[in-house]
């Protein structure tokens, strides 16, 4: 009998995910507020509930991929929510990337019902997503990880058992806080490069090559400085994954000097109505700090 998995939360990234786990062999009922989304996962093979509700109902194992702390929350345990229609024994596993403290509250009281919680925050961005190649940092136990781990390894190829319920999510503010500081030092680099009359592309070329060498060099900034800022990860996202980070910062006494930096930067992407361009997009910010543009002839 084919495994039933539960998916709520089919955005940019939920809905190739819940395809993967699809062509991987397993049925999936899906619930999303968008109905395009949910229409194409039924497309895909899928099958979707009126309510979250359902989707607990009908599969013993949920996924949730949601934007923030309080959406995971309210999906949970408003009425017509999961928590309405899990069953004892019943596994969430929440891919969102939201607070560590919201996680252990949720886990302990969902624990109370007989409901374990795996926290799994992703990184690898929209292609991540659609190849099958996010690596997924999971919080929780790890014998049911890896009783399950066939169902992580349809969504990613790099798993990662991070320790106790939060610190899958700690994992992730890691990640973000490197994320970010990699987007504001190649935006900062190109723009340096632009103001000189240095050529853009050989800069990237050259120091591609060697010890400055990362992710967003590679495979951002010659997009970038095209003007090309099209969302992988939402640039809304990426500021709401900074306040985590530096709430967590804040909570466990740790310094975030270059965190803050980054977090300012987004959050004027944000209030300038650029939240809905991809993270890549804080160049935008940088120049008009510099009152000028950053972009190939």
């Amino acid at each position: 009998m084919t495994q039933s998995i539960g998916f709520v939360g089919l955005g940019i990234m939920g809905l190739p995910m819940a395809k993967n786990l699809l062509n991987a062999g397993y049925s999936v009922i899906g619930y999303n507020r968008s109905k395009p989304r949910l229409k194409e996962l039924v497309k895909s093979g899928g099958t979707s509930a009126k309510t979250a509700k359902e989707v607990a109902e009908n599969a013993q194992i949920v996924i949730t991929c949601l934007p923030n702390s309080q959406s995971v929350s309210n999906i949970i345990f408003q009425n017509e929510g999961l928590a309405d229609g899990f069953q004892n024994g019943s596994i969430l596993i929440d891919c969102s990337t939201i607070s560590p403290k919201v996680t252990v509250e949720i886990a302990e009281t969902l624990n109370n019902s007989g409901v374990s919680l795996l926290d799994a925050p992703i990184s690898g961005g929209e292609e991540g997503a659609i190849n099958g190649s996010l690596s997924i940092m999971v919080g929780g136990d790890l014998n049911l990880l890896n009783q399950h781990m066939d169902i992580f390894q349809s969504m990613g190829a790099t798993i990662t058992h991070c320790g106790k319920n939060g610190a899958g999510q700690i994992t992730k503010a890691c990640n973000q806080i490197i994320v970010a500081s990699q987007m504001v030092g190649v935006s900062e680099a190109l723009l340096l490069a632009k103001k000189s009359g240095t050529d853009l592309n050989s800069v990237i070329s050259a120091i591609s090559q060697g010890a400055a060498s990362c992710w967003t060099l590679t495979n951002r900034a010659p997009d970038m400085i095209k003007g090309d800022f099209t969302p992988g990860f939402f640039a809304e996202y990426q500021y709401k994954d900074l306040c985590i980070a530096v709430d967590s910062g804040r909570e466990f006494g740790s310094p975030m000097p270059q965190t803050m930096v980054a977090h300012e930067l987004y959050k004027s992407m944000v209030e300038n109505g650029m939240g809905k361009d991809g993270n890549s997009g804080v160049l935008q910010i940088l120049e008009l700090l510099a009152g000028t543009t950053n972009r190939t002839d």
